[in-house]
């Protein structure tokens, strides 16, 4: 089934008085029939960042939000998990998850607290080991000492295809409770299509690993195929699963999501207009996005770039139609270097993660940081 894309348009930075507005770039993007960002449409002004968080963050890559507002953060390289405190960025370690082979791409990656966190405390993790990718499950214990916080971890899923590169690795509870996965094919192009594989896929699971009901194949996880590598999950205010994905040389991804549709790679990238494939809604250069995290909050998508080095805001008109944007828009470009992470804080605004002491970034004096971010 064809999906035609939004108007995509780059974006030109405007900064002032620690405000970064946003407006529309011209050039290199294709356009197709896409809403505007009209009435209704809550996502629009500056961007703010009110304060740095934390600095000397090693790799961050997974963040997850407490109920009480403070932030456990995952180090891809160490595999370490650490609890920041919003109020004064005080950072103390919870453990270190076992088993975590950091190389290339991979380590350990997305974070998830179980939709039932207050009572049971559970924590999920998604890692690369010696020999796969997969998923577990630690409880914390909040009241052991420094270090000693993280139990010992219980596979939900094992045996995703792992590689030096196209790990994917983003986790997250859905709005049915389920779990889902964004996986890459690792570097295995031919994977992507192989719905007898767990690479190059979204899966969607219970929270102790089998197939959800309702998947495409009852006895699979998969849920989508044909992707390359998602590294970002989130879903809008319609119940609506979006992903952000890396491309090869050509475009850079932003889809709408739904179950059994097949998004092409490694046959096409971005908009095609071919039978059998889904066209992703959005669309950009590399150089301009490589995403990462992504993010739904005051009416929009976010999308953390790592290569393009900023913040991408897509506009999510309610009631229009499902392939319905309004133009993107680029913030904080070059300001803070490479970005990863991006999460919807639960008393409003964002929370973002720079990227830059993950080997492929430059980092500067208080890298990697967590930064606290108003959105208009």
């Amino acid at each position: 089934m064809r999906r035609r894309p939004a108007a995509v348009l780059c974006a030109l930075l405007l900064a002032t008085a620690g405000v970064i507005s946003g407006c529309s770039d011209s050039g290199g993007h294709p356009s197709g029939p896409s809403g505007s960002a009209s009435a209704g449409t809550p996502a629009h002004g500056p961007v703010e960042v009110r304060r740095t968080v934390a600095t000397q963050l090693d790799s961050p890559w997974g963040v997850a939000e407490l109920p009480g507002g403070d932030l456990l953060v995952g180090s891809r390289n160490t595999g370490r998990v650490t609890h920041v405190a919003v109020r004064d960025g005080r950072q103390e370690t919870l453990g270190t998850v076992p088993g975590v082979a950091a190389s290339g791409e991979g380590g350990l990656l997305g974070l998830a607290l179980s939709p039932g966190y207050a009572s049971d405390h559970a924590l999920y993790a998604y890692l690369t080991t010696a020999s796969d990718n997969r998923v577990v499950r630690m409880p914390v214990d909040e009241g052991a000492p420094e270090g000693r916080r993280l139990g010992a971890p219980r596979v939900v899923v094992d045996g995703i295809p792992k590689g030096e590169v196209h790990n994917g690795g983003r986790i997250a509870f859905g709005p049915d409770g389920m779990l889902y996965a964004g996986t890459g094919e690792s570097g295995h192009r031919d994977l992507a299509q192989d719905r007898s594989s767990l690479g190059g896929k979204i899966l969607r699971m219970t929270p102790d690993g089998r197939p959800a009901p309702g998947n495409p194949g009852p006895s699979s996880l998969v849920y989508s195929w044909g992707h390359r590598n998602v590294q970002g999950l989130a879903w809008d205010a319609d119940k609506r699963l979006w992903a952000a994905e890396f491309g090869q040389d050509t475009w850079d991804e932003l889809n709408l999501i739904e179950p059994g549709r097949n998004y092409g790679w490694p046959h096409v990238e971005g908009v095609a207009h071919r039978a059998g494939f889904t066209d992703p809604v959005v669309q950009w250069r590399p150089a301009d996005a490589s995403p990462s995290g992504l993010a739904y909050a005051d009416g929009a998508l976010w999308l953390a770039a790592l290569r393009g080095e900023r913040l991408w805001r897509v506009p999510l008109p309610r009631g229009g139609a499902a392939e319905t944007t309004g133009p993107p828009e680029a913030f904080l470009k070059g300001t803070y270097g490479r970005l990863r992470t991006v999460v919807a804080a639960a008393v409003g605004g964002l929370w973002l993660t720079t990227s830059n002491t993950d080997g492929r970034g430059d980092p500067r004096p208080g890298d990697d940081r967590l930064l606290r971010l108003a959105t208009g």
